[in-house]
């Protein structure tokens, strides 16, 4: 992601468990295509 993008024109993403949206992070930047859950507990809650 260049610098300078505004939190509201960052990219998103709908968690499939809870069907949740959720922004891109940092975090993610070099593995944004395979992010498919908004959080750690949605991850290990895969049942």
């Amino acid at each position: 992601m260049p610098k300078g993008i505004k939190k509201k024109n960052l990219p998103s993403k709908i968690c499939v468990r809870c069907g949740r949206a959720f922004t891109w992070r940092k975090k993610w930047e070099k593995v944004w295509s395979d992010v498919k859950y908004c959080s750690d507990a949605c991850r290990k809650n895969m049942s």
